[in-house]
């Protein structure tokens, strides 16, 4: 609480003499662009309806009542003699009845929407009995061009309206120590009033988040949902902003002076502002955080990655949002600034074009997770694990264990492969047999291996198939296609290897053998091909042919489906046997 009443003496007290040295060049940095630098002459800030009433109440309020007059329509002689009455009246007519809002005139030629270019009306003093609306007129002044008055109209009922104002003050009802003791514009009754409301809105805006935290535990227990303490991360903001909404809803009943009305609303939305984007970047980091742990649970991570990206760039519009806020409450114009943003932001994009290449493509490479942290990839012609993945770059540990560094930008254009995402392996060697292997020899070797290849537990069955493909010059080509059922680099160089290891067992029973791109010189003493062997193989083809079951082109469905899973693999001789559970 005295941190807060702190805060809110220090922000007024600051924009409070900031104002009070340099009115008019507030006056000009308005929500609408100015006329040139050339036709600004007048040393009193009149050429806008709002500098005039501004620049009238700060002489009023240092106490230049004759410097004050001259923001009034009056002939000389009489703005002389019965000026600075006039104007210490207007004075306590604008602090105590005025009611209009001076940021719709910040144009030389006025609000089309409040009358002429001529004349405008920029409020009404308002009392009980009635309304009077205040007029200002423009007019040439010899030295200083075109500028803005207080009408003759509007002066001509100032006297009554004072009297009436005058006899209803609060003031004269409260000590005149109080009344009369003025700091920065403000009577002392007025400051004691002020800090006094502080702990009242404080208590004010305690029991509204209070008041606000019974739905969100309804709902949470509506849900059957833990309290996770979310509602006293965004407690505090809600905090600064209700309590300074309810200083500001107080202060209106004080009736503070015009000007330092202005200074106090703008230090208030300043406040207001600050509690409001404060809980704008609250409420942002828990929705993504919360966003990003259900991706991650779904196993999207790199979707979790981009919620962490789209939550810093949120977090830098509410900051830019805020900072433009509370420039526009300041007084500020804000058609340069955006100007100079959106030039600034083209010089920037040129300057950094391959930054934002490869940012973009860290986007682009989270949002379609083609590789992940961990994945196995081919990139080009370098293999690697994938170790980080950042906005600007993406790191992979290569098979020589160094550590390979890829743009985004060049990562999104390049083909990537991913070993990790398989979720089968390709087994597709080629073997080369003998040429002087027999036809049957041949056939045996091709149902055998065939087989094989079904019966085995890992071996996708359904596209496992081998064929004799072609002829060498010195083997017979036979081409074996399948996959093995497994996305693990080394159990798949297991399997494979139990593999080929029936395959030089199929071929050794056959009675042929391997051949070897080389030329063979037979001598006599060569018994070539055995005998014994290549009988049985061809009495076991002869033994198809007589049963009809010539496993050419294929084997039967029917065989094939009683094949499938039938080898044991492991071997029940393999030390790794007894972990292994057949499918």
């Amino acid at each position: 609480m005295k941190k807060l009443a702190l805060l809110i003496l220090f922000v007024s007290l600051s924009f409070h003499s900031l104002a009070a040295q340099s009115v008019t060049s507030l006056l000009k940095s308005g929500t609408q662009p100015q006329a040139p630098s050339s036709a600004s002459t007048d040393p009193l800030g009149r050429e806008t309806p709002s500098g005039t009433v501004l620049g009238f109440l700060k002489a009023a309020q240092d106490g230049n009542e004759r410097t004050a007059a001259d923001y009034l329509q009056m002939s000389a002689a009489r703005r002389q003699s019965q000026g600075p009455g006039m104007a210490g009246k207007m004075k306590v007519l604008m602090d105590n009845a005025f009611v209009g809002n001076l940021r719709r005139f910040t144009r030389s030629e006025g609000n089309p929407d409040y009358g002429t270019s001529d004349q405008q009306t920029i409020g009404v003093f308002s009392t009980r009995d009635a309304d009077v609306p205040v007029v200002l007129v423009r007019v040439t002044d010899p030295n200083a061009g075109k500028i803005w008055l207080f009408s003759a109209d509007t002066l001509s009922k100032v006297p009554e309206l004072y009297d009436y104002v005058e006899a209803h003050l609060v003031e004269n009802k409260l000590p005149q120590s109080l009344v009369r003791n003025v700091f920065l514009g403000m009577p002392l009754w007025q400051w004691l009033a002020l800090f006094i409301a502080i702990p009242v809105a404080f208590a004010i805006g305690w029991a509204v988040v209070l008041l606000l935290a019974i739905p969100h535990r309804l709902w949470l227990k509506f849900r059957n949902r833990p309290n996770l303490h979310s509602y006293s991360r965004i407690s505090k903001p809600l905090l600064v902003s209700c309590s300074a909404l309810a200083h500001r809803i107080i202060a209106a009943y004080l009736g503070l002076p015009l000007l330092p009305r202005l200074y106090y609303y703008r230090t208030i939305g300043v406040l207001i502002s600050i509690g409001f984007f404060w809980f704008l970047l609250r409420v942002t980091g828990l929705t993504m955080q919360r966003l990003r742990m259900h991706a991650i649970s779904g196993g999207r991570i790199g979707t979790g990655t981009l919620m962490v990206l789209a939550e810093r760039l949120l977090t830098a519009l509410v900051a830019v949002a805020a900072v433009l806020a509370i420039l526009a409450i300041l007084g500020f114009n804000l058609t340069t600034v955006l100007a100079g943003l959106g030039i600034g932001g083209i010089a920037i994009a040129f300057a950094a074009q391959k930054t934002l290449e490869n940012l973009f493509g860290g986007i682009s490479v989270l949002a379609d997770e083609v590789i992940r942290v961990g994945d196995y990839c081919r990139f080009g012609d370098r293999s690697g694990t994938v170790e980080d993945i950042s906005l600007r770059s993406t790191r992979v540990r290569t098979d020589a264990r160094t550590e390979l560094s890829i743009p985004n930008g060049t990562l999104a254009t390049m083909s990537i492969e991913n070993f990790t995402r398989r979720d089968k392996i390709l087994f597709n060697p080629v073997l080369a047999i003998r040429v002087e292997t027999t036809g049957d020899q041949l056939r045996y070797l091709l149902a055998e291996i065939r087989r094989m290849l079904y019966e085995h537990p890992k071996v996708e069955s359904d596209n496992a198939s081998i064929r004799f493909a072609n002829f060498d010059t010195s083997a017979l080509r036979l081409e074996i296609s399948g996959y093995v059922l497994t996305s693990d680099a080394n159990e798949f160089a297991a399997i494979r290897e139990d593999l080929l290891l029936r395959i030089i067992d199929i071929v050794e029973k056959s009675g042929s053998g391997f051949a070897f791109p080389s030329q063979t010189v037979y001598f006599s003493r060569d018994s070539g091909i055995d005998k014994e062997k290549a009988g049985a193989a061809k009495q076991q083809v002869q033994q198809w042919r007589d049963q009809h079951k010539l496993p050419f082109p294929d084997f039967a469905p029917a065989d094939k489906s009683a094949f499938r899973g039938s080898i044991a693999y492991p071997e029940p001789e393999s030390a790794t046997a007894g972990n292994q559970r057949l499918p």
